[in-house]
């Protein structure tokens, strides 16, 4: 029985999304936005020799078809990235009204989200009064902090030392429909922090918020202060079946990598592993060479985003891209005769780009197992369904099999 893996290149987009007008990075619209294509152009003019340096190298990736991926997804041919295809090969267009992680990750399974998220104003404060005195309530303190629009790690530079000094967690958000929550791992206790996400989580989902995310940090206002890897998200569960659950019902395992487990509420989901992408490199291998036949292996890989996009650091992001390139190689020598592994995207996030949010963008579909094969122009949800087929699992509600 064959063997399905599903790696997620968290916002490792190619541009060409026919509806990048309708998303915004502030007042800018996505139109043109193109996270590979605007990394590689960087790299071979030499403006992205941090910790690097010269063209863009993704061999093992292009070598599958990631080159002509980019050129189908939006008609220009990216520096350096132009081998013949050896693997499978296409672009992926989203539908679900959102630029987002769930979105992007439940639409891969087969469940294109059928609602509109809600976002908080780019006003301080950000949240309404009576939200944050729910969360006051439900942390033990007299108050919370923060209440903005800000990227974690500045937010925490300006609010660490009020943090340990009155206790109160920080509260902000983003462009993304999340409710983030920082506090201090030692001082506030990291399994407080778990526990108050947690208990915050409902009122929030019920807002249709997409997520509530601890996000702990250690350190000191003398030394600066570090996030750790100990985050963890709480979201809204998927309103229908997805290809994980379709998965699990047939009795096949569903080994979850990174924090896939979390995106789905744990749904579907039989053994899980976490930690930063290192790690989740090694925890791949191991399910390749581990993971019983019919299984599925759904990854998540968020660094090239979390790390690189949102900082808009074109050359930290090349880097990392080269170095999960290098690792490939690895993984690939586990694949059994029939197994299939698929390597695409959730959304892209330009490091070019205006902002700090992500970029609506298409998103390249490679994979190896199949030989060569060009699969075209294709849905997020065509990838759900075109791993259930080739498990031999009813197919998703959404979505038709390219395989």
């Amino acid at each position: 029985m064959s063997r399905a893996f599903l790696i997620v290149m968290d916002s490792v987009g190619c541009g060409g999304a026919p509806d990048a007008d309708r998303f915004f990075n502030g007042t800018v619209p996505d139109t043109g936005a193109n996270t590979l294509l605007h990394i590689a152009e960087a790299c071979a003019a030499g403006r992205a020799e941090d910790g690097r340096s010269g063209p863009l190298a993704l061999p093992v990736l292009d070598g599958l078809g990631l080159g002509a991926a980019i050129r189908l997804a939006c008609g220009t041919d990216a520096p350096g990235l132009g081998a013949v295809p050896t693997g499978l090969w296409g672009a992926a267009t989203e539908v679900s009204p959102g630029k987002d992680t769930p979105s992007g990750h439940w639409e891969l399974a087969g469940l294109p989200v059928p609602w509109d998220w809600t976002y908080f104003p780019d006003t301080d404060p950000a949240f309404p009064a009576d939200l944050m005195a729910f969360v006051a309530d439900c942390a033990g303190t007299e108050g919370t902090l923060a209440n903005t629009h800000a990227s974690g790690v500045p937010v925490i530079a300006a609010w660490g030392a009020e943090h340990l000094r009155t206790g109160w967690p920080i509260c902000y958000t983003s462009a993304d429909s999340v409710f983030q929550i920082a506090a201090h791992e030692e001082a506030f206790g990291l399994e407080r922090l778990h526990a108050l996400c947690k208990a915050v989580a409902p009122r929030l989902h019920a807002m249709r918020v997409g997520r509530v995310i601890a996000r702990p940090f250690t350190g000191t206002p003398e030394t600066g202060f570090t996030r750790t890897t100990n985050r963890h998200d709480y979201a809204i569960e998927p309103p229908a079946p997805t290809l994980l659950d379709i998965a699990q019902g047939a009795g096949r395992e569903v080994i979850a990598i990174g924090k896939i487990s979390d995106i789905f509420s744990g749904r579907g989901v039989t053994r899980s592993a976490t930690g930063a992408d290192a790690a989740l490199m090694e925890h791949l291998v191991a399910a390749g060479h581990d993971a019983p036949e019919g299984s599925l292996t759904f990854a998540n890989f968020v660094e090239f985003d979390s790390l690189y996009g949102h900082r808009r650091d074109v050359a930290g992001y090349a880097r990392a891209l080269e170095w999960f390139d290098a690792a490939l190689p690895a993984f690939l020598a586990t694949l059994r005769d029939g197994d299939l592994a698929l390597f695409t995207a959730d959304h892209g996030n330009d490091p070019t780009w205006t902002g700090t949010d992500h970029t609506r963008e298409r998103v390249p579909v490679v994979g190896a197992g199949l030989g060569a094969r060009a699969v075209g122009q294709v849905g997020y949800a065509d990838v759900a369904a075109s791993l259930a087929a080739h498990l031999g699992l009813p197919a998703p509600s959404a979505g038709r099999s390219f395989l």
